[in-house]
């Protein structure tokens, strides 16, 4: 049984259960927070905010670096429910908390001080970061730990407090996450509540709550933004994406086509910056198409999870139905599948084979909405105006990779790209140091890296005349 953590204590009512993707039989309870509940979090958090507040960031750094070292101290009972509630291998689960420890020590060693902006022999203007109060932060079901632990550390080391509610496709390592911190934070700086979309939808207007960060898809965003407008809560959103992988003639056409595959179908694409479309440069697309084709097909599918493959099984019977879908769509297209969508490819649970497409027509599904599951286009391109163009016509822009010999090349064409985060000669490969934000539908402001502090303050400008 997993509980919801509300003051720094085990909240038990109603119960549901989580399914195991890799053979959908069910896991464990968990407990499903109420209206009640919520509204207990927020006072516990609005409490625990005056004094939060008013220590050094120094101390609140100190609490962080606890916090990471009571979780790799426990981390076997993050690991066991991590793995099994997102399908992960045990390598991919290690490979989360080994993240999410990261992110935690990053912002430890975070700060934004008092800065002196602007100074004469009158007058001095003085920028003051101040914490917001209560954040919500709504995390999805791919990356349930990291993604919270991104939004925790950031919002804890400026000196606000937050409660956190998981997908509730995978809750079971944020509330026992949460529950690890309690020992280690002070009462009701940090919250869990699992619950569905009508608890995140209180979360958004509830007047307690300060801020909002979210991230999960672009529709789901939106009606975040309109019920947080309602209060005018300051909102971060991190939204979807249809990255692109550019390939320039110049690269060693098989080191990168391995690369670009790992990187497409790594936790079988449920990433929201993993490649989903992959332009190559007409002069090697043929001998690239070959190599990756080739990649894909050392692409193992372990379903005991014990050994250490980076493919999974779809989270969840939404998604599942989704990448059929679009399998489904590019056969009635008679589009060509270099790799996998067999009818006759039966496993246990949700996995899907990866599949690879041969050059759909750009207006396809399969090119233009976000699969977010192992089906992947390859598709020529002949001058850089154009592929600029077509990896720029789509209303989101999250992220994208440019592979080049010619780091010249690489650069002129990463600065023509309309996403947040661009990977140059590397599949994408988030790092807590680098901000990270979505362009156009892709999201609104940002987080992580040092900026991504500012999105958890709120900014007094003092002018001091003398």
């Amino acid at each position: 049984m997993f509980y919801n953590i509300i003051n720094s204590e085990r909240q038990a009512r109603d119960s549901a259960t989580v399914t195991s993707p890799r053979t959908n039989e069910v896991l464990w309870e968990v407990t499903v927070a109420n209206e009640t509940d919520l509204n207990d979090a927020v006072e516990a958090a609005r409490v625990s905010f005056k004094s939060w507040k008013l220590l050094s960031v120094e101390e609140r750094q100190g609490y962080l670096l606890k916090l990471a070292d009571e979780l790799e101290r426990r981390r076997d009972e993050i690991h066991v429910p991590l793995a099994a509630e997102t399908g992960k291998s045990k390598l991919l689960a290690n490979i989360e908390i080994d993240d999410t420890l990261a992110f935690i020590r990053f912002n430890a060693s975070q700060s934004f001080p008092d800065k002196v902006e602007y100074e004469n022999d009158k007058l001095k203007i003085v920028s003051i970061h101040h914490p917001i109060g209560v954040v919500g932060a709504i995390c999805p079901w791919n990356f349930p730990l990291v993604l919270a632990a991104g939004k925790i550390a950031a919002a804890l080391v400026m000196g606000n407090c937050i409660i956190v509610k998981p997908s509730p496709f995978t809750p079971c390592a944020t509330l026992k996450f949460a529950e690890l911190a309690s020992s280690v934070l002070p009462r009701g700086v940090f919250q869990a509540l699992n619950g569905d979309n009508d608890i995140g939808r209180l979360i958004t207007i509830h007047p307690g709550i300060d801020k909002i960060s979210f991230t999960g898809s672009t529709e789901t965003g939106k009606k975040v933004a309109e019920s947080a407008a309602k209060t005018l809560k300051r909102v971060t959103l991190e939204l979807g994406g249809n990255d692109a992988s550019v390939v320039c003639p110049d690269v060693d056409v098989k080191t990168v086509a391995a690369k670009v595959a790992a990187g497409s179908f790594f936790h079988s694409g449920q990433m929201c910056v993993a490649t989903k479309r992959v332009y190559v440069h007409e002069a090697i697309f043929q001998e690239f198409r070959d190599a990756f084709v080739e990649a894909v097909k050392n692409i193992t599918i372990d379903l005991s999870g014990d050994h250490s493959p980076l493919f999974s099984p779809i989270q969840n019977e939404l998604q599942y139905k989704l990448v059929k879908d679009l399998i489904a769509d590019c056969k009635e297209n008679n589009y060509t599948l270099l790799r996998g969508g067999n009818s006759d490819d039966k496993y246990p649970g949700l996995f899907i084979a990866p599949v690879v497409v041969d050059q759909p027509p750009p207006d396809s599904l399969v090119v233009q909405i976000e699969q977010f599951g192992p089906i992947i286009p390859l598709m020529k391109w002949s001058t850089e105006d154009e592929v600029i163009s077509r990896v720029n016509g789509t209303d989101t822009g999250l992220g994208a990779c440019v592979w080049a010999n010619d780091i010249g090349t690489a650069k002129r064409i990463t600065r023509k790209l309309q996403v947040g985060t661009v990977w140059i000669n590397s599949a994408e490969v988030p790092s807590p140091h680098g901000y990270l934000s979505g362009w156009k539908q892709s999201g609104i402001g940002g987080e992580w890296g040092n900026q991504g502090l500012l999105s958890y303050s709120q900014t007094q400008t003092v002018q001091l005349y003398k």
